[in-house]
């Protein structure tokens, strides 16, 4: 239930941002809820979802991102490794710099439960941007089987990174696919 009030919450919290079918929203995020929030909010409104991890540095970054031009980046205020906080807002500020095509950027606080993101061009602190949009039905949008629904990367190890475009229907098969063979 909580997940799902969420996901409706951040789901208008993108409305409110713009993002309509075939926008790209990217993460640069590690593995946590609002992760996954994100991810199922852009994915229903028939948005295309991407992501990179906190620990990318700024050019790895922009290199992916800056290829899909998205609307809307959520990124991360800092993450832990190997037991020491690693802060990402200077990073941040960087990517947010490279990428003219954003119209909202959203800090989650990991490290910090009110990060500075005053030095992040256009930023607003997650629960800020889920302010004042209550939970209630997610409205999925019907989409094409071949639809866009993730854009990943390859490693980038013989020239910029190239873009490979996941559908809703072969992510479905393949999800279905290995479920029985798993």
């Amino acid at each position: 239930g909580q997940l799902y009030a969420e996901v409706s919450r951040f789901q208008q919290a993108l409305k409110a941002a713009g993002v309509t079918e075939g926008d790209r929203v990217a993460g640069y995020l590690p593995n946590m809820p609002e992760t996954i929030v994100a991810m199922l909010a852009t994915t229903a409104l028939g948005a295309v979802w991407s992501s990179a991890s906190p620990d990318f540095g700024v050019q790895g970054v922009v290199d992916r991102f800056g290829q899909i031009a998205p609307k809307v980046l959520v990124c991360v205020d800092g993450y832990w490794y190997n037991g020491k906080a690693v802060d990402c807002l200077a990073k941040n500020a960087e990517v947010v710099a490279q990428l003219p095509s954003l119209n909202r950027v959203l800090v989650v606080p990991y490290l910090d439960p009110e990060p500075a993101i005053a030095g992040i061009a256009g930023a607003l602190p997650w629960d800020r941007a889920l302010a004042g949009h209550t939970a209630g039905p997610i409205a999925f949008h019907r989409v094409a089987f071949d639809h866009p629904l993730f854009i990943m990367f390859s490693s980038g190890t013989t020239g910029v990174p190239k873009c490979i475009v996941h559908g809703h229907g072969g992510v479905l098969l393949q999800h279905l696919k290995e479920h029985q063979l798993h």
